[in-house]
């Protein structure tokens, strides 16, 4: 069984670093930034593009980061940025070889979603997403949406939090195994479906209340006890 008062102690040694991530999540929603990874680091970027294009470049972080890692997500996002809007998945299937493992299935869901934002919302991301009232159902347009390929729940989480969306579960193996290991789940099986996704956050967020760390502070404290790094 994992120990509170440890967690909590190594939770004062990094809120300094989670703060600065989650206020740069922030920016990169209001401000026009980009990510990079450069050197095994993270770094946020000016960047002339436009807003809905770097929002895209998000999603496409998320959809490329499913069942690999953030590094290589990251990586991949460098590898494609210049092909994103306008390639073909061709385009980026060439240049991800070598270097992502998902090389032909990711690009086609990346184009599919493109198509779909290009043809039903005039490819308006920022405006699409800063119309929803209700955060269930902007996370439930990006999750249970046949037409944005590859993300599901916890990539839908992901990209939320990761434009600065607060106060969802991104309820990967890390997080999983790091639950269960405080006595929040009995197993740390991966949710199987939406409602067990949605049941498991729940208890996320009770754990979180708990011990008094904000959730997406708990979330970027857990993963970095799994990783050894903060990064997004």
């Amino acid at each position: 069984m994992g120990n509170i008062e440890e967690l909590k102690g190594e939770y004062d040694n990094k809120k300094t670093r989670i703060n600065e991530r989650l206020s740069q999540f922030e920016i990169f929603f209001n401000e026009s930034y980009s990510w990079f990874y450069r050197n095994g680091e993270l770094s946020l970027l000016p960047v002339e593009a436009k807003d809905d294009h770097r929002l895209f470049e998000e999603l496409a972080f998320c959809i490329f980061t499913a069942n690999t890692s953030a590094e290589m997500g990251a990586k991949a996002v460098d590898a494609v940025r210049n092909v994103l809007i306008n390639g073909t998945a061709d385009d980026m299937t060439r240049r991800l070889e070598g270097i992502y493992r998902f090389n032909n299935v990711r690009p086609k869901h990346i184009v599919h979603t493109r198509i779909y934002l290009k043809n039903s919302l005039n490819f308006e991301l920022k405006n699409k997403i800063k119309s929803f009232k209700n955060r269930d159902e902007l996370r439930d347009f990006f999750a249970l949406n046949k037409d944005v390929k590859g993300l599901g729940y916890k990539e839908a989480s992901h990209f939320l939090r990761n434009i600065g969306f607060k106060g969802y579960a991104i309820l990967d193996k890390h997080i999983i195994n790091s639950l269960h290991e405080f006595g929040v789940l009995k197993t740390n099986e991966k949710p199987k479906n939406a409602k067990a996704y949605l049941e498991i956050e729940q208890k996320f967020k009770d754990f979180s209340k708990e011990i008094g760390i904000g959730v997406d502070e708990l979330d970027l404290l857990l993963w970095s006890r799994k990783n050894g790094r903060i990064l997004k």
